[in-house]
């Protein structure tokens, strides 16, 4: 935890949002794999953590407008509880961690939500995405399951969106310490990537390192030759000479912050010339989206210069043709980049997803309905103190270039027969973590090999 003067302060910025009512924040339980007492890995709800701060499970918090006051409110464990999980803190003694003086047990939760609700009091809540907190919310203020996430608090999630949203120095730090931990996870697959091992192996060593810093993973590790399919979480292929290894895997360090990179590494010792030409596409647009990174630019326009440098690289080898930026308002350049540039980062490695993308990516606009623009997560404009990944990428989809060639999709800007010759190419994303600044940005972490001499170079180190 951080000191509980943060937790103070940030409970106090968020009253300052809100006249009346309270606000309460659920946190997680523990989520059974097959039976109650084999849990999966246990993580906290972002926003608890945030406000709270408390990484326990069965608990939740209340912030009431009206009084001025926080509660905890939980169950001390009982002899039998200890017997197994050793002496563990009372409520109280957590809460005040917290720099909360107030607890209570979940049933005198119950009995204070639903006197609030009987005096016409408003209850905000932000939109459930655990089904045991859909039922808590049912059972202690009838909200039911199916419409707890449309009658959540607008009114909070925009208040909790934009207070999350900037990230304080101590917060960056802990992101800047993930990132490095991320680097070395990274750096451990480059040495590793050669023909005949696994891709198994590869994403059990680059777990390990995770771990062995004291942290977890921040989400499911990317570990394939199969680059082309974005969220690939199978790792049962052998490498082979000639394929390419794609990796996007991030460390979650003690406090629940997260790294997220992203690396390419040929599977021979240097990469091929068909690599390196695309390779060197995808290199550009990184390149110039990181470049342009600055305040006040929204992140739809830092997408569309990563777009219309991969179509104008596509138009220089033959696989693109016409007027690049029509190419690219016409949506043609999706057929290899369908998806967003990047994404924000912090507490959640897609921050505040749960809350919903038009609230933490559009400023609670419609977001687009293009394919491949309809992919981008973040398109308001940058603020100091957002922390964003950049990630453009080119993928070569069998089943896309199949469907668009039948149906003489964008012909006018793209080369369908020289296209036929890529199917079998894969996919390339290189992806770095930005701290936008009061003039410009910052890479966070140590730098990884991202350049073609920097990866070879790194697949050699021993």
């Amino acid at each position: 935890m951080f000191d509980k003067k943060t937790y103070v302060e940030r409970r106090n910025r968020l009253k300052e949002k809100f006249q009346s009512g309270l606000a309460l924040f659920l946190g997680n339980e523990e989520s059974p794999m097959n039976y109650a007492d084999n849990p999966y890995h246990f993580r906290q709800d972002s926003s608890f953590l945030y406000f709270f701060g408390l990484n326990y499970p069965g608990l939740a918090g209340v912030i009431d407008f009206d009084e001025g006051k926080n509660y905890i409110y939980g169950a001390d464990l009982t002899v039998e509880d200890i017997i197994w999980m050793g002496n563990q803190p009372t409520i109280s003694d957590r809460s005040l961690k917290a720099g909360v003086e107030n607890n209570g047990t979940i049933s005198q939760l119950e009995e204070a939500l639903k006197k609030a609700k009987a005096q016409g009091r408003k209850i905000h809540f932000l939109p459930p995405y655990r089904p045991e907190n859909k039922l808590k919310l049912f059972d202690w203020i009838e909200v039911h399951p199916a419409k707890a996430a449309g009658e959540a608090s607008v009114e909070l999630i925009e208040a909790v969106v934009e207070q999350r949203a900037i990230k304080s120095d101590e917060e960056v730090e802990q992101i800047e310490e993930a990132v490095n931990i991320t680097v070395d996870m990274h750096l451990t697959a480059m040495k590793m990537v050669r023909p005949g091992v696994g891709e198994a192996e590869v994403a059990t060593a680059v777990h390990r390192a995770a771990l062995a810093a004291g942290g977890q993973i921040s989400f499911p590790i990317i570990a394939t030759i199969n680059g082309q399919i974005l969220h690939n979480h199978y790792h049962g292929n052998i490498m082979k000479s000639g394929d390419m290894f794609l990796l996007d895997a991030g460390a979650e360090n003690a406090m629940s912050y997260g790294g997220d990179l992203s690396s390419t590494i040929p599977v021979d010792p240097t990469f091929s010339e068909r690599q390196r030409e695309i390779y060197n596409i995808t290199l550009k647009a990184h390149e110039a989206a990181a470049a342009a990174l600055k305040p006040g630019i929204k992140n739809l326009d830092i997408h569309l210069l990563a777009c219309k440098t991969v179509a104008r690289g596509m138009k220089e080898i033959g696989l693109m043709k016409g007027n690049v930026d029509d190419a690219v308002k016409a949506g043609a350049h999706a057929l290899f980049f369908p998806c967003g540039v990047g994404h924000m980062m912090g507490l959640d490695i897609h921050d505040m997803e749960d809350l919903g993308e038009v609230y933490v990516g559009y400023e609670g606009k419609p977001k687009y309905t293009q394919f491949g623009l309809k992919s981008l997560r973040l398109a308001r404009e940058l603020q100091p103190g957002f922390v964003i990944t950049i990630e453009p990428g080119i993928y070569f989809i069998p089943e896309l270039i199949d469907q668009w060639k039948s149906g003489n999709k964008f012909t006018e800007f793209i080369d369908y027969d020289r296209v036929e010759a890529y199917k079998d190419f894969g996919g390339i994303r290189n992806e770095e973590d930005f701290l936008i600044t009061a003039d410009g940005c910052r890479l966070l972490g140590k730098p990884l090999a991202k350049t073609i001499e920097e990866v070879e170079a790194a697949k050699g180190e021993k």
